[in-house]
């Protein structure tokens, strides 16, 4: 009997330790099921996180790029201003010296005038001396004639008296024509000299414009090559950014199910021509050709989802009408935007909802068509403009990674 009982004992005690150790197995199992897939959603979201890394990281390598290049326009303006003054001094320079090359040539036509009245007057004078010699050589004859002899060869008392007037005539001339020679001479050397003065000061004065001239010159090409230096860097940026935002297309479409296709150019009901305070705007007219109603540039994607909300409320399917978020208005914006204004902004999407992807330099936003699952995944149906930086509306599935939803 006794030993029966142990038996018993034994078996039941058996069997409490092999369900025991059952209960430890289970729980075993379930805590590495769990393990595994805290594990497995970590991967994820170091995944998710990662894209979302280098969606940053092209954000911020745009800002950089943009940045630089706001800083190198801001200097090729600068020069470009430079430059215009540069320009103008080399004018103003070059039109001084054309004004003293006037005076130069008036002044070297005066010398050379002068030149050949000096010739003239020096023939005249050389003349004149030749006169004065023979009437002085004739008045030193008559002076060897005594005025008893000069008397005695006179006829009359008038002959007399007209050969001593005449030696008189004779000597006054002799002095005036001497003081008219060296009068001329000294007039012609004085009008002479001060030409060679004037033309030497002009002369110099030109050469220093010259020199100036083409000191400014020389600055002019050096910040017109500056200035194209810092246009080519602008370019470079500009290809640089131009590719961020072709890889920035790619990042932001890895969360597309399936593709989105080429678009069209209208769509989604956007307007295909209307105006604004600004200018006549639609699908029809090129993006970006003016502003919108909202302070949207035409096109685009904010645009169109603010079309889409003024359109949703005055159906009254939105509580909210679009506000005016015109120089705020960048897709990134929007839900801080929302959150400043006291609309609702989560993670929940529903039909009629914005969707917004921060991931880029300017973001993007989507009108939600329908919430649905595809394979597996919850997804949303969009409707959009310019996804590929091009203007255009497609409509597709994305799933909801990396979107917060704004609730008008």
């Amino acid at each position: 009997m006794i030993c029966d009982k142990l038996k018993m004992y034994q078996n039941n005690t058996k069997t409490m330790k092999n369900q025991k150790n059952s209960t430890i197995r289970s729980i075993f199992v379930r805590f590495n099921l769990l393990v595994t897939a805290l594990v497995f959603g970590i991967l994820l979201s170091v995944s998710s996180f990662a894209k979302d890394v280098r969606a940053v990281d092209y954000e911020t390598e745009i800002r950089a790029l943009q940045s630089e290049n706001d800083v190198n326009q801001s200097s090729a303006i600068a020069l470009q201003e430079q430059a215009v003054s540069y320009q103008d001094a080399v004018n103003r320079l070059q039109s001084q010296i054309n004004a003293i090359q006037g005076q130069i040539d008036a002044s070297r036509a005066e010398q050379s005038r002068l030149e050949q009245e000096i010739i003239v007057k020096q023939a005249e004078l050389d003349a004149q001396r030749e006169l004065l010699a023979n009437e002085i050589r004739a008045m030193y004859e008559d002076g060897h004639i005594s005025t008893i002899e000069m008397l005695a060869t006179s006829k009359n008392l008038s002959d007399f008296i007209d050969k001593e007037e005449y030696r008189n005539a004779v000597q006054e001339n002799i002095q005036k024509s001497l003081i008219k020679v060296a009068q001329l001479q000294n007039d012609l050397k004085s009008n002479k000299d001060q030409i060679d003065t004037l033309l030497a000061d002009i002369e110099a004065q030109q050469a220093q414009m010259a020199a100036d001239r083409n000191q400014q010159a020389a600055m002019l090409a050096y910040t017109e090559s500056q200035k194209d230096e810092f246009n080519k860097k602008i370019s470079d940026n500009s290809s640089k950014i131009a590719e961020l935002r072709r890889q920035q297309v790619i990042a932001n479409s890895k969360y597309n199910i399936g593709s989105p296709g080429q678009g069209v150019n209208c769509g989604g009901g956007y307007p295909g021509s209307t105006r604004s305070n600004w200018g006549t705007w639609g699908c029809n007219h090129p993006i970006d050709n003016t502003i919108d109603n909202w302070g949207m540039y035409n096109r685009q994607c904010v645009s169109y989802t603010a079309f889409k909300v003024h359109s949703d409320f005055l159906a009254g399917r939105n509580s909210r009408d679009m506000p005016y978020w015109g120089g705020v208005g960048n897709a990134n914006q929007w839900d801080n935007n929302a959150i400043r204004a006291g609309i609702p902004v989560n993670g929940t999407p529903k039909p009629g909802a914005i969707a917004v992807s921060n991931a880029g330099y300017y973001g993007h936003v989507m009108y939600v068509e329908q919430v649905g699952v595809v394979n597996g995944q919850q997804a949303i149906y969009v409707s959009d403009y310019n996804a590929g930086w091009d203007g255009r509306y497609r409509e597709y599935w994305r799933s909801l990674n990396g979107l917060v939803f704004i609730h008008f």
